[in-house]
């Protein structure tokens, strides 16, 4: 996209007068796309800083504005799901099973429901996991994944737990804390 000024500007390169307009148009295009989706991204930023519940789920590592306004749009309070798991489960987030004989093998991802929901986690996702490579606690719950299985399925499995999360936010009106474990919990009793 850079060049392609300097390849229009440039009347001896070979290219023909009828491409040399097209690809004007097209990039004139491209550029007015563009300008419009800065303008929508804006508003979407700004719908979120006036929302309550998007500012909470986007306090979770790996979910920002756009995120968190995707899925307090189409999830709301998430009062539809009994727990996290169904949530998960409804954006495809967790494994498919197929049982026989009484033996229960765990493949893929389900991969059904919210396809830009779960796209928009499991790339929150793999940016966490980019920034943690080096920079996470060793003893970190991430970190151990990411020992265990290649960096896909961490990603995927942090997406799980993010949307299992959002869950706990959403259902229950509570704030992120990210120290929290249900250890917490008894502690306090």
């Amino acid at each position: 996209m850079k060049r392609v000024p300097e390849i229009l500007e440039d009347g001896e390169n070979g290219l023909p007068g009828m491409m040399r307009t097209l690809l004007e148009r097209l990039t004139e295009n491209l550029k007015e796309m563009n300008r419009q989706i800065g303008e929508l991204e804006k508003q979407i930023v700004l719908w979120h800083r006036e929302n309550e519940a998007s500012r909470r789920v986007s306090e979770i590592a790996g979910i920002g504005p756009i995120t968190a306004s995707a899925i307090v749009a189409t999830v709301g309070r998430a009062k539809e799901f009994k727990n996290g798991r169904q949530l998960a489960a409804w954006m495809g987030l967790v494994p498919r099973q197929h049982s026989s004989g009484g033996k229960q093998n765990l493949l893929g991802i389900s991969k059904r429901g919210d396809t830009y929901l779960r796209t928009l986690l499991i790339h929150g996702a793999r940016a966490v996991i980019r920034f943690a490579e080096n920079k996470a606690k060793p003893e970190s719950w991430l970190r151990k994944l990411m020992t265990r299985c290649n960096k896909n399925v961490a990603a995927v499995a942090l997406a799980n737990k993010n949307a299992r999360i959002v869950w706990a936010l959403l259902a229950n009106s509570q704030t992120y804390h990210p120290d929290y474990t249900s250890a917490t919990i008894v502690a306090k009793m």
